[in-house]
């Protein structure tokens, strides 16, 4: 069991924002929906929490209202096999609302933030070759969604 769980607020949309989140990884699901009762704060009967996995990585959604909004100050980072994985997930956390940013972030619909990031960006900028690291993350900081090929020529010089 997961000791240590993430919390994320939400105004209203805990409920949609795990339902669309499951369906981007495997071993993913929602497991419970609490509701507000007759004391609040939220309106009896409306979704309070939501418990969903994601990878099977446990999260809390809460309807918190609007008191609170996402900052760049906490993002979660995506470590993707391939450029396919790369593009699905940026394609789908960037739809009906979602914002590119720079260097592999990116916001999703709900404010959300998120590091769509290839393991092979990782394994490059962590190599021996310090040259080759730097020129891999000096091309990296050029990129909206991470691109790998280019990182892979940046790595070869």
């Amino acid at each position: 069991m997961q000791k240590i769980t993430t919390s994320l607020w939400f105004d209203d949309q805990a409920e949609e924002a795990a339902a669309f989140y499951t369906t981007l990884f495997p071993d993913s699901r929602v497991v419970r929906t609490t509701r507000y009762g007759e004391t609040g704060p939220g309106p009896a009967g409306s979704v309070m929490t939501v418990e969903f996995e994601l990878a099977g990585r446990a999260y809390v959604g809460l309807n918190g209202g609007p008191a609170f909004h996402f900052t760049e100050a906490i993002s979660l980072q995506v470590e993707c096999d391939d450029q396919q994985e790369v593009d699905r997930l940026w394609a789908e956390l960037t739809a009906d609302g979602g914002q590119p940013g720079p260097c592999g972030w990116l916001k999703d619909r709900y404010g959300l933030s998120w590091q769509i990031t290839p393991r092979v960006l990782l394994d490059l900028v962590a190599g021996e070759d310090r040259a080759a690291a730097d020129r891999v993350f000096a091309a990296m900081l050029r990129m909206q969604k991470i691109e790998i090929q280019p990182l892979l020529d940046a790595a070869k010089g």
